[in-house]
């Protein structure tokens, strides 16, 4: 790796690490904030949910950007939008207008997240590309499991409000280091945005989010509820007709008929999914039951964060070396274990002999995971389209936390007890198990890719049905 390959890594790590970083560190804040600010439940879910409807709904125009506009100037406008929101979040006099400015941060960390990972694809390859991306879901996957300690020790120590003015330091670093750096020639297409799809996308990916959202508290018959659901699936269908057709598609479909692409996006959900929801249940479980502060319990998190940080760039080399299809098989297994193991957990609590031992066999797991699915996912399409397959996992992981989020109460059945701490594990370990399963049956070590001139080339030839060519 040379001196300018460095410099690209360290600006991807830091310019997806405080999105990354910023999802899941408010969750220790949330009561502080509601002291402050009132609104209650209301306002704690909207603290929460506003970032990740822009970001989850956003994410795949983002990408499409990214591709067409150059990666190193999406980044730049990311975190300046990234940036001013977070400034606004850390003064926000009310409620409302804290929920507005953690809208705003999702348009930002929409851009940030696949122009990071995508000038990782557009400047590294083979092996090389492997490790990097390795580091590159490291350094996330730390920023992502050790939030609620880094934001349990702000709230004790200096105040709600510096979870969001802490963002600045790091966002004005990766600014001056990006100066450094520059998109490859002819990294990025220049085609037009597709501006009817990506609102049919957006409309399509939002609306059911916010009925997900908003149905455990008005319930599924409320037109608040039932018109952003039924506009958003219409949406989306219109959606997907329409790409099939579009002249510059923000989503060409033809890349869901790479396997890996494919296979690895499903395996994405189902890992995704449980990784939403293991670690938020252990958090909750050990403030409200054990009834461990909010900074002993983010204390946590330490073991997830500590393994991905030594040991993704190793796994992220060795399949690029090996192929990626065992590790993704394996990894999701080894974290179904870690997770089941947490049923020693019983009403005489020890965490170090019930909890550590599954939560360390968890963290490894999803480190053995991470890098090679996101290796395979990407390194199956052209280095031209990196952005938008990057965008469609990270879409694809978010809607599926979101999901299995939104399930959380249907799944305790009730106030959260050892027996609904049990449930949520049982789903969790099924999730992975599930993952697992999907990579090792459909994930090849020798992916095709989709060339950008053959890929013109049979949309010239494409039957009118819209039918994608097969590929080898």
């Amino acid at each position: 790796m040379n001196s300018r390959q460095r410099s690209i890594l360290i600006v991807a790590i830091l310019a997806s690490f405080v999105p990354f970083l910023d999802g899941s560190i408010v969750n220790v804040a949330l009561p502080a904030i509601v002291d402050e600010l009132g609104g209650g439940v209301v306002t704690s879910q909207w603290v929460l949910d506003g970032y990740l409807l822009t970001l989850a709904s956003l994410i795949l125009l983002a990408g499409s950007i990214s591709d067409s506009f150059g990666r190193v100037r999406v980044l730049a406008a990311g975190l300046v939008i990234f940036g001013i929101a977070s400034v606004a979040c850390a003064i926000a006099p009310s409620a409302g207008l804290l929920i507005a400015a953690r809208v705003v941060q999702g348009i930002g960390g929409a851009l940030l997240v696949p122009s990071s990972l995508a000038i990782i694809t557009s400047n590294f390859d083979g092996a090389l590309r492997s490790r990097a991306i390795g580091l590159w879901t490291g350094w996330t996957g730390v920023a992502f499991i050790a939030g609620p300690v880094f934001g349990g020790a702000l709230v004790d120590l200096v105040g709600w409000r510096w979870i969001f003015g802490a963002n600045v330091v790091p966002i004005l670093v990766t600014i001056l280091l990006l100066r450094r750096v520059s998109d490859p020639a002819g990294s990025h297409s220049g085609v037009r945005i597709d501006i009817l799809g990506a609102v049919l996308g957006s409309v399509g990916l939002a609306g059911p989010v916010f009925a997900l959202i908003e149905s455990e508290r008005l319930g599924w018959l409320s037109p608040a509820v039932l018109v952003p659901l039924v506009v958003g699936l219409a949406s989306f269908v219109a959606y997907l007709l329409w790409e099939r057709r579009a002249p510059h598609p923000m989503l060409p479909l033809s890349l869901f008929s790479v396997r890996n692409f494919a296979v690895g996006n499903l395996a994405t959900a189902f890992i995704y999914a449980a990784l939403s929801l293991a670690p938020l249940v252990v958090t909750l479980y050990l403030q409200q039951v054990v009834g461990a502060p909010a900074i002993l319990a983010g204390l946590a998190s330490l073991p997830g964060a500590l393994i991905p940080l030594f040991l993704s760039g190793t796994f992220g080399s060795l399949a690029g070396r090996y192929g990626p299809r065992w590790f993704m098989a394996i990894g999701p297994a080894v974290a179904a274990v870690g997770v089941t193991s947490m049923f020693l957990v019983g009403s005489d609590f020890s965490f170090w002999w019930q909890l550590l031992p599954g939560l360390v066999v968890f963290g490894l797991g999803i480190t053995i995971t991470v890098a090679p699915l996101t290796s395979a996912v990407l390194s199956a399409v052209d280095s031209s389209r990196s952005g938008i397959a990057s965008a469609v996992n990270n879409a694809v992981s978010r809607v599926a936390g979101l999901i299995a989020i939104a399930f959380l109460g249907s799944i305790l059945a009730g106030p959260l007890d050892l027996d609904g701490f049990r449930r949520v594990l049982v789903v969790a370990a099924t999730l992975l198990v599930l993952g697992a399963v999907t990579s090792a049956i459909g994930i090849s070590n020798r992916a095709a890719k989709i060339d950008p001139a053959a890929e013109s080339a049979a949309d010239g030839a494409r039957p009118s049905d819209g039918t994608a060519p097969s590929q080898a």
